[in-house]
């Protein structure tokens, strides 16, 4: 065996890798492993660690207990040693193309060079880009990204924080996601806490050499956890304003120089545009006050169809600022559709928009199949006069707006249209994704009972498509469920939330889904009778939805309690089906505590649940799939007490159970179960045969992170 110190040292690594892997599959079985380990090397039970003391409390243990017995010291150490390697990051990120029209900022980036090439002493490398909207800092970090591209030859990470306002701001959470995937790691090796997320993050770029831009940032705190000492990593952070509280370089974006100004004109324009009418050109350079925005919006006003229809453009409120005159002129342009297009889609903040969402903005019916061609269309119309914009470079199709733009249309909306066509143009787009997102749903999950089934079916080849679909649209539809509370559409609120199940089960989105959550609960607390069936089982579908997204989160009480009044909800409802899972939930957090015996207590008592429910009742169909799984649940939870024969009693039930009804996906997995009570109760030549008859069956489900875990549970039973 190693040193006692070097022993605990690489039982607390593992410990925080195992917590850290818990997004997959591979990673929940092998934290439950590790409790089992835990158990029988210390001989007690051991709460399940959650924070850095608590780990180093349980390695403190482990040393302990291997000190008097070496055997269970190799034991872990075949364990360490043995665990499915994380997932590296797949190819070389890239920024988004710049501006070829880009001008000026040679100050800016001299500081910016500065800090590149500083010699490194331990401080972070960070700089933060700041000015006014419209001002060019995304602009600048882009150009001096690609100027610079060879000095980053592990990528350039570029990601939206959307930090136009605290409620349209990425969280840390959500935002430390972004950064992980855009650097190309696999979904399912994303942690969801977090902690652990930007722990993962500090990991993989520790010694890489990469340019990470974080673009519109809204606060220090926002961005802080990512800030990273990597002698190679270079952090580049917009904002609209100083940042109190970020350690970084000031780099402050003024006016463009006028001869700068003019020539961004001609670029935009065209010199023919600018010669043929230079007292326009001179007016607009005026009006613009050296935005490059402002200059790329004014440039379509400058053409001679425009100039002859809107001969003298009003320069906007007295004392407006140049994005918001200029956005006034270039609304003046446009014909009676496009102009009312471009107001309606202001009502909310959408994170994107696209043909279907201006359709159901702007069209009386609603139809979620009508052409959306001519909306399409439309959408050009405002992307050429620089109204919207891309939402990003993977995204031809969706635009955003700036925030100055919206806030001008917005107020347009409201003052043309009415309180009334405003309220009815919200309302349908907000039907409209949530007719959209039942519909990808229950294509994602067309056997969950979980998922609302949709008035009709979506037009998704398989359920990849459809999942991909409601991954796409995740930051809209949370934007759909508060614009349903917000108006008071408790059923559409309800729609929206259910619908994002899918999202939470297969694509881990728990970050994005708990605000959501959150919002279309308290609807359902004030909005309809407490005491009727469905609004009860509403209710409890949401809880539960919740509280197993902030069991992901690490969020342990809270969870719990939001499956009690589930478990509750479900209970006065008479909803059997439901009762049952939320308990047999409430076990699988025991289980994940380390809990085994409080555990067995949760998933006996939802199995005789289960028993309960009569031939025609809901949810007898499902009973063939749903009993062998809490008896698989009940081996092991069994095995994490350390009671191994009784354990290895329920699991072969459960596998033969499996084997009857054809799931060979969750017999493999019993059968990994089994194989580990046998090699953790000292039986590893029991134990192969059952894990190469799993290795076998996932191999042809093509079941990625089962099968690493399973390989790794051989490993362990062939390692002297």
């Amino acid at each position: 065996m190693t040193d006692p110190v070097s022993f605990a040292a690489i039982s607390g690594a593992a410990l925080g890798a195992v917590g850290m892997g818990m997004a997959n599959e591979a990673g929940r079985s092998a934290w439950e492993t590790a409790g089992a380990l835990v158990r029988r090397i210390t001989g007690r039970a051991v709460p399940a660690p959650r924070r850095a003391a608590e780990l180093e409390h349980v390695a403190a243990l482990l040393r302990e207990g291997a000190e008097r017995d070496p055997e269970l010291a190799r034991m872990w150490e075949r364990f360490a040693a043995t665990l499915p390697a994380g997932a590296r990051p797949a190819g070389t990120p890239r920024l988004p193309a710049a501006s070829r029209h880009f001008t000026d900022r040679r100050a800016a980036l001299r500081l910016l060079d500065r800090e590149a090439d500083r010699r490194f002493d331990g401080r972070p490398r960070v700089a933060l880009l700041y000015g006014p909207e419209g001002i060019g800092t995304s602009a600048t970090a882009l150009y001096f990204g690609g100027r610079r591209a060879e000095d980053f030859p592990d990528g350039q990470v570029h990601v939206d924080l959307h930090g136009w306002s605290s409620q349209s701001a990425l969280t840390p959470a959500a935002l430390a996601g972004r950064v992980l995937r855009e650097l190309g790691l696999p979904e399912g090796d994303i942690p969801h806490a977090v902690d652990d997320r930007t722990a993962r993050w500090r990991r993989l770029v520790a010694d890489l050499r990469l340019l990470v831009v974080l673009d519109h940032a809204y606060s220090a705190a926002q961005v802080r956890p990512l800030l990273t000492s990597a002698p190679g990593v270079l952090t580049l952070v917009t904002a609209r304003h100083p940042l109190p509280g970020l350690d970084a370089v000031p780099v402050a974006l003024g006016p463009l120089a006028s001869r700068d100004a003019r020539r961004l004109l001609t670029h935009f324009a065209g010199p023919e545009a600018v010669a043929a009418a230079p007292e326009a050109a001179k007016d607009l350079l005026g009006r613009c006050a050296g935005s490059p925005y402002a200059l790329r919006t004014a440039a379509p006003l400058l053409s001679a169809p425009l100039r002859s229809a809107h001969a003298a453009p009003g320069p906007g409120a007295p004392g407006a600022e140049p994005v918001t005159a200029l956005t006034e002129s270039a609304y003046r342009a446009l014909d009676a559709d496009a102009a009312r297009l471009y107001r309606l889609l202001a009502l909310r903040d959408w994170p994107h928009v696209d043909a279907g969402t201006a359709a159901w903005a702007t069209r009386p019916d609603g139809d979620p199949d009508a052409d959306p061609a001519p909306a399409a269309a439309l959408l050009g119309v405002l992307t050429d006069r620089g109204l919207l914009e891309p939402a990003g470079p993977d995204r031809s199709d969706r635009y955003r707006f700036r925030p100055a733009v919206r806030r001008h249309a917005e107020l347009l909306a409201r003052q043309e249209d009415g309180p009334r066509a405003c309220a009815e143009s919200v309302a349908r787009v907000v039907r409209g994704y949530a007719d959209l997102a039942e519909r990808a749903a229950h294509r994602a999950l067309p056997q969950s009972w979980r998922v609302p089934a949709p008035a009709a079916p979506g037009p998704y080849a398989d359920p990849a498509e459809a999942l991909g679909t409601l991954v796409r649209e995740t930051a809209n539809l949370a934007e759909a469920v508060q614009a349903a509370v917000d108006a008071g559409d408790r059923a559409a609120a309800v729609r929206l939330a259910r619908s994002l199940w899918p999202l939470q089960l297969k694509a881990g989105r728990h970050a994005e889904a708990v605000p959501a959550l959150r919002a279309a609960l308290r609807l359902t607390a004030t909005a309809y009778d407490p005491g009727a069936a469905p609004a009860l089982r509403d209710r409890a579908a949401l809880r539960f939805q919740l509280a197993m997204s902030l069991t992901e989160l690490g969020e342990h009480e809270e969870a719990e309690a939001g499956f009690r009044a589930a478990a509750e909800d479900e209970r006065t409802a008479g909803h059997i089906r439901g009762h049952a899972s939320v308990v047999e939930a409430l076990g699988l957090l025991r289980l994940r505590q380390w809990a085994g015996r409080e555990a067995l207590a949760f998933f006996d008592e939802a199995d005789a649940l289960y028993g309960t429910i009569a031939p025609g009742d809901d949810g007898h169909a499902d009973l063939p799939r749903a009993r062998p799984l809490v008896v698989r649940h009940r081996g092991r939870a069994l095995r994490v007490e350390g009671r191994f024969e009784e354990a290895i009693a329920l699991l072969d039930t459960a596998v033969a159970a499996f084997q009857d009804i054809g799931d060979d996906y969750n017999r493999a997995r019993a059968l990994t179960d089994l194989a580990e009570a046998h090699e953790l109760a000292g039986a590893p030549a029991a134990a192969l045969p059952l894990i190469d008859e799993a290795i076998a069956l996932l191999e042809a489900q093509t079941a990625a992170y089962p099968l690493a875990y399973a390989r790794s549970v051989r490993a362990r039973c062939v390692t002297p």
